[in-house]
């Protein structure tokens, strides 16, 4: 697809890694780029559409579908992550926003534009993923367990729309320059550097973007995961402050 001409809607549009896909979706050309974040007062600029969208909402989603019915390139943006282990956490409420979220938003925001898009002529859906779709690391185990089924989610829907046309992109990175990734330290990619990747993918037909040297090594140590990625995630978490959280057996909510 040519990125020039297109019409783009993005969803979570509002600051990071979405704010960087509207700028960029605009400098490449694109005819209409729709804004999507749950407060459209949030998104705006040259050549921007805001539009109300929650993803975990139907209603808004389907008033989406009725609004942006010209859509060829759907970017699915929107996610959230709220940390803490999968056993020692205090309760499920995170882990259930970031599946609500990160995994159902997606997919409800999918069937909602595929046939928008089949009626446009296929058009593309672009997935953002993470590293962490590979790889789960106990201090937010329950964000990375959301971005492995939005992973297997995407490989499915890839599957499934092939019939009709519609080139699905998987975009996985590490550590990103947003606010979702303010407490992290060390490197982080440029939203923008990410954003290129992957509408470069979207223009060259690819269905997955390995952004960085993390997601690509990532990747590549899957078929040994065990051997090759799991021995420095249990490092790591032997000296992670959460891990007493784990340890102590009244902090997890007990089972139902």
């Amino acid at each position: 697809m040519n990125i020039e001409g297109a019409v783009a809607l993005v969803t979570g549009a509002n600051r990071g890694i979405g704010k960087a896909f509207t700028s960029a979706l605009v400098e490449r050309g694109a005819k209409t780029v729709y804004a999507g974040a749950r407060d459209p007062r949030t998104v705006g600029g040259p050549g921007v559409v805001p539009i109300e969208l929650d993803v975990t909402n139907p209603a808004a989603i389907a008033a989406a579908a009725r609004t942006c019915a010209d859509v060829t390139l759907l970017v699915n943006n929107a996610g959230v992550v709220r940390g803490g282990p999968l056993v020692g956490a205090p309760g499920l409420d995170g882990a259930r926003e970031e599946i609500e979220v990160n995994y159902f938003g997606t997919l409800a925001v999918t069937r909602a534009f595929a046939p928008v898009l089949a009626a446009n002529g296929g058009g593309v859906i672009v997935n953002m993923l993470s590293v962490l779709s590979f790889l789960s690391f106990p201090a937010i185990g329950s964000y990375c367990a959301s971005k492995a089924a939005a992973w297997s989610l995407t490989n499915g829907v890839r599957v499934e729309l092939a019939e009709q046309g519609t080139l699905v992109v998987a975009v996985h990175a590490g550590y990103v320059d947003t606010d979702m990734a303010a407490r992290v330290t060390g490197p982080k990619l440029a939203p923008a550097v990410v954003v290129a990747h992957a509408l470069d993918a979207v223009e060259a037909g690819t269905e997955e973007v390995l952004v960085d040297p993390v997601s690509q090594q990532t990747k590549q140590a899957l078929p040994r995961d065990l051997e090759l990625l799991y021995p420095d995630v249990r490092s790591q978490w032997a000296n992670h402050p959460l891990r007493a959280a784990t340890a102590a057996t009244g902090s997890a909510e007990p089972a139902a």
